[in-house]
């Protein structure tokens, strides 16, 4: 299912939540939409799954304007979205089997048909054993778990995960992406995944878009952000991707930033794939008369490739550092000028 935007606006008061966001995401992938606090995420995302209408614009899913919706055809588009919230919104009187099958008793399936369709869902999450539990034992991976089967009840073919993950610690949030990826290909389901963290985005999407006051402000494929940033907003998510405060690489997380100084760092260089692993630095040092001082450095874990930063500063002759930047991208490697304190 492809969703297309054009134009899409809304206003709460005095405040442009959502300004003309013109979007494309395309059928059968998952798409992140990543902002910071107040950027408009959890606007957009009520107007992509028909919570709200726009002021202005329109959603399309496929070829079929629905953001025009009268009550019924409305009603019967929201019960093919599938949604997965931050805080789970599980009834804690219910039992985890229950809350399964709550979509499908409120659409008047048959209590045969419920309980096959609970017992795969369960299977599909994982968690087979636990129906019958209390939502209150379970863990908030467990929970989140269940949200997800929840959401998958009724065969849905578009699946929204609203900042899914932000009450998880490091550990759980990475099985539920994997769940959520797993199910995907499984399902063939179209996944909008909003977030404001750019690990989530690293981990589980194929195309992103970035969204800054209200509009994007950048979208392409997830290795060309990492690659080829282009926003200040996007910089800075990945300047804040992990913590650059780690001193002791040995105590680094897998996929961290490590920084051993606070200074400098003219130039961002990332290599793209098995340029990782090449020892490219080593042979400029051999072939221009230049030094090197790297600051920090460290390899982000894409789905399908790798992307190495470092951050450096090159000294010398101001010819022989031209050469060997000029060099550098003749190599493959992607070389960024930062301002004085922009990766700080």
């Amino acid at each position: 299912m492809q969703i297309r935007l054009n134009s899409l606006c809304r206003t709460y008061g005095d405040v442009h939540a959502v300004q003309k966001v013109s979007l494309t995401i395309p059928s059968n992938i998952i798409f992140g939409i990543i902002g910071k606090s107040g950027a408009g995420k959890s606007s957009l995302v009520r107007l992509i799954s028909l919570l709200e209408k726009p002021d202005s614009g329109e959603v399309y899913y496929d070829d079929e304007r629905v953001d025009t919706l009268e009550k019924d055809a409305l009603i019967q588009r929201r019960r093919r979205i599938g949604m997965i919230f931050q805080n789970f919104n599980l009834f804690s009187s219910r039992t985890a089997a229950r809350n399964v099958a709550y979509p499908l008793e409120i659409c008047g399936t048959p209590k045969d048909e419920i309980k096959r369709r609970v017992s795969e869902l369960l299977e599909l999450v994982g968690l087979a054993d636990r129906g019958n539990a209390p939502v209150s034992t379970l863990s908030g991976g467990q929970k989140q778990r269940i949200a997800i089967a929840r959401a998958l009840a009724t065969k849905p073919d578009i699946l929204f995960c609203d900042e899914a993950t932000s009450a998880l610690d490091p550990q759980t949030t990475h099985s539920i992406l994997q769940l959520i990826r797993d199910i995907q290909k499984k399902m063939n389901l179209t996944v909008v995944m909003i977030t404001h963290q750019m690990e989530v985005v690293r981990d589980a999407c194929e195309q992103v878009a970035v969204l800054d006051g209200g509009s994007v402000v950048e979208q392409g494929t997830v290795e060309e952000l990492f690659a080829h940033p282009k926003s200040a907003v996007t910089k800075d998510f990945l300047s804040h991707i992990s913590s650059q405060d780690v001193i002791d690489s040995a105590a680094a997380k897998d996929g961290d930033l490590v920084r051993w100084s606070n200074d400098g760092g003219e130039y961002a260089l990332r290599f793209v794939g098995s340029k990782t692993g090449e020892p490219v630095l080593s042979r400029l040092s051999r072939k221009f008369d230049v030094e090197f001082n790297i600051r920090a450095g460290g390899i982000q874990k894409l789905p399908e490739n790798e992307i190495g930063t470092l951050l450096t500063d090159i000294s010398g002759d101001k010819k022989e550092v031209e050469a060997a930047i000029a060099y550098l991208k003749e190599q493959g490697i992607i070389v960024e000028k930062l301002s004085k304190g922009e990766e700080d």
